[in-house]
């Protein structure tokens, strides 16, 4: 029986899984959102919210305890500086976890991880049907910001507008001396 058992094994010896959690809840910090399982996501969610507690409290030994579990210094700096400010008084429940759909590979349940104050109001939908166009998604994929492709894919449809435009104009130009020719013609 399992009683009062806390964690998740994830099919994992214990070094592994501690790799695993730790790579994770770094990419979490780093991208604020992470696309994964979800009993990676449920896991990494118990692994990375005493690390956040603990990075409230800005001193030597909190960045020591921390920093044994998330390797990267620029993350820990990104912690301790970006992170702790946004999250302010929360007590806890900093991250949540949005649940996407089965992954058309091996019919696994994915989910979102992310941090909640960095939600910047994206509606997540899951997805209904997979094309064959897509590339197999590995185990844990970061998810890119949207905001950000948007805005490339808009300024790249203005540009094909401008282009259009360019021709058309050229187009009427010269039907228009097309025209004058035939009457030069005549």
């Amino acid at each position: 029986m399992r009683h009062r058992v806390k964690g998740i094994k994830l099919s994992r010896t214990a070094s592994h899984r501690r790799a695993t959690l730790r790579a994770l809840s770094t990419a979490l910090i780093r991208h604020k959102k992470i696309r994964t399982t979800i009993s990676k996501a449920k896991a990494t969610k118990m692994f990375v919210e005493p690390l956040i507690t603990k990075a409230k409290n800005d001193t030597v030994h909190a960045r020591r305890l921390v920093a044994r579990e998330i390797h990267d210094k620029a993350v820990l700096q990104e912690l301790f500086g970006e992170v702790i400010e946004k999250i302010g008084d929360r007590k806890g429940g900093y991250t949540r976890i949005v649940k996407l759909g089965t992954r058309p590979g091996d019919g696994s349940d994915m989910a979102i991880l992310e941090l909640v104050d960095y939600n910047l109001g994206e509606n997540i939908t899951p997805k209904t049907k997979a094309t064959k166009e897509e590339p197999k998604v590995e185990e844990t994929e970061v998810v890119e910001n949207d905001v950000e492709v948007k805005e490339e894919e808009k300024a790249e449809a203005q540009e094909a507008e401008v282009v259009s435009e360019d021709d058309s104009e050229q187009a009427t130009a010269t039907e228009e001396t097309t025209e004058e020719e035939k009457k030069e013609d005549k």
